[in-house]
């Protein structure tokens, strides 16, 4: 089985961020809210069907597993009441995909993050996800502020209640901005990047995984810039008398395969153990087109995998399948559940 780690549903029926457009002018105006609105299953099904779905097929993967729309987070554009009703009906919406496809998506949720206000805020839709939707992760933004890094670094322990309600339901985080209000930074090409980035160079320099030694995150994008600076960060942490990165880091920080070129890819795979190296590509997302110097699409990952030729079959397997299992640890129990259910319930 060929797992993609990281999907969002970016191709949802525009009535859905409509109103999420409607629900901050409302805001903005003092006035009600709108009503959700109204999408039907035969909308999900084409919205999905020629896109995500088909993708899955051309290109031979099996399972994506699913989250809202990352950039459509927007936890800058409000507060934290109306970011709640955004992420509830995101995450609902991504839960109607997984019910309607079993067998080819599995969900993970969005959070209600809001500048300022505690990440254990978070807590109660992240279990009604868990328990009561069957997703089986959360997407975690590090930077809620959308490009101005105002609150407090993930090791912080505002944070704390979160983490221990993640590791009680034995789900990890993706760590994952969202768009960007900085005019300085490009949302996926500077934000996302820098997002990667510092979050792994924050839990480089504090102890989180002493407190909680079986919280895992995936550091999406291949990493940032992380594996191309590899020695940097060794270094540094040398300098900060530090432990070694693979005996208090790689035991719970894992990244991605969204690299879109074949040099990046067998970086990342030279640089990062095999056992820490998450199948992902991210489509349909950030970079949508072909290629000219190969004639494919960017975005087809598996075909940058498929070509490190040194890469054994058992490094394969580990990447495309096992780790995704390992790391989201309700992941096998859920597939079985929808495709002997057809559905994605706790």
């Amino acid at each position: 089985m060929i797992i993609d780690c990281h999907g969002h549903y970016t191709t949802s029926p525009p009535q859905h961020e409509a109103w999420r457009t409607k629900q901050v002018a409302a805001l903005k105006d003092g006035v009600a809210p709108p009503p959700r609105p109204f999408i039907s299953d035969d909308e999900i099904r084409e919205s999905i069907e020629g896109g995500q779905l088909r993708i899955q097929r051309e290109r031979g993967t099996d399972l994506t597993i699913f989250s809202p729309r990352a950039a459509g987070m927007g936890h800058h554009l409000a507060g934290a009441e109306a970011n709640a009703a955004w992420s509830s009906e995101c995450n609902d919406l991504v839960h109607r995909v997984c019910g309607l496809f079993s067998r080819n998506f599995v969900g993970v949720c969005q959070l209600p993050q809001a500048p300022g206000v505690a990440p254990a805020n978070c807590i109660a839709e992240l279990r009604r996800c868990v328990e009561e939707l069957g997703f089986i992760g959360c997407n975690l933004n590090p930077d809620p502020s959308g490009g101005h890094w105002s609150g407090l670094p993930l090791t912080d322990r505002s944070w704390y209640p979160l983490y221990e309600a993640m590791v009680e339901l034995d789900v990890p985080a993706m760590i994952h901005v969202s768009s960007s209000c900085n005019p300085n930074f490009h949302a996926t090409g500077a934000h996302y990047i820098n997002g990667d980035t510092s979050a792994f160079m924050q839990l480089l320099q504090a102890d989180l995984f002493a407190d909680f030694p079986t919280l895992k995150f995936i550091i999406p994008h291949g990493g940032g810039a992380v594996p191309y600076h590899w020695g940097r960060y060794r270094g540094l942490a040398q300098d900060m008398k530090r432990p070694l990165l693979t005996e208090y880091l790689l035991k719970n920080v894992f990244f991605d395969t969204c690299v879109y070129h074949q040099p990046g890819a067998e970086l990342l795979a030279k640089v990062i153990p095999v056992d820490n190296i998450l199948f992902a590509s991210e489509t349909i997302g950030a970079v949508q087109g072909i290629d000219p110097e190969t004639g494919h699409y960017y975005d087809d990952t598996r075909r940058y995998i498929d070509g490190i030729e040194w890469l054994s079959a058992a490094d394969r397997q580990r990447i495309y399948e096992d780790n995704a299992r390992t790391v989201y640890g309700r992941l096998s129990v859920q597939l079985e559940r929808q495709r002997s259910t057809e559905g994605a319930t706790s």
